[in-house]
């Protein structure tokens, strides 16, 4: 039982904290937006990064005036959690503080001759994110903690409604034995009760006899 108790945790624990990952490559041409959103978790831990992919790959070179964009990130009240004018690059990471979904939009800075631009966007969010990146940059440090003794609480309430029901279990079956004992009992009771009034029949009989006869 308890390699099933630890499994059934281990699942629980699993669904809940299961992390999520976007990941994906798109182009913009100068002057276009593209924004993305994700469903998160209040108190989910998200990071992500964004960079132009280099047209010259194989011989890489500084990338021109044209390839800047701007990166902007909000919360589901469109609070400002992280933004980036004109780069080329970028990260961001926050705890969520609220269930619902984040936007991430990013555009490509206005240039003529217009250009094409290739983004590489990387989403993680979950508490297994915290292996994306260094999390001596990751402000708010103390929500992880926070995020720790909340899983320890919910394994803490799994045992506890698992030593619930065991209790429940035995206590159900000491009430079957303590009815199957009154049950047995009282059918005892029965038969001394009827054993009793028969016996009392018989003696209110044998003594109202000799009565009845001499009245005959």
């Amino acid at each position: 039982m308890d390699l099933l108790r630890q499994s059934f945790v281990f699942l629980l624990i699993l669904t809940l904290l299961s992390p999520t990952t976007l990941s994906m490559r798109f182009e913009l041409h100068s002057g276009q937006m593209k924004c993305i959103s994700e469903d998160i978790q209040e108190k989910s831990i998200s990071v992500g990064k964004y960079f132009i992919v280099n047209p010259n790959e194989d011989h890489p070179l500084p990338l021109p005036a044209s390839h800047k964009v701007t990166a902007k990130m909000m919360s589901p009240k469109w609070n400002t959690l992280h933004e980036a004018v004109k780069v080329e690059a970028g990260e961001f990471s926050f705890t969520a503080s609220e269930t619902g979904d984040y936007f991430t939009c990013i555009s490509a800075v206005d240039y003529k001759p217009e250009t094409t631009l290739t983004i590489d966007f990387v989403w993680t969010s979950g508490v297994h994110s915290v292996h994306s990146k260094d999390w001596s940059k990751v402000p708010k440090r103390s929500q992880v903690k926070m995020m720790e003794l909340s899983v320890k609480r919910l394994f803490d309430t799994v045992e506890s409604i698992h030593d619930e029901m065991y209790y429940l279990r035995d206590r159900e079956a000491e009430m079957q034995e303590l009815n199957r004992s009154t049950n047995s009992k009282m059918a005892w009771f029965s038969f001394l009760s009827l054993g009793v009034c028969l016996s009392v029949a018989g003696l209110q009989f044998w003594h109202s006899k000799p009565f009845f006869e001499k009245r005959n």
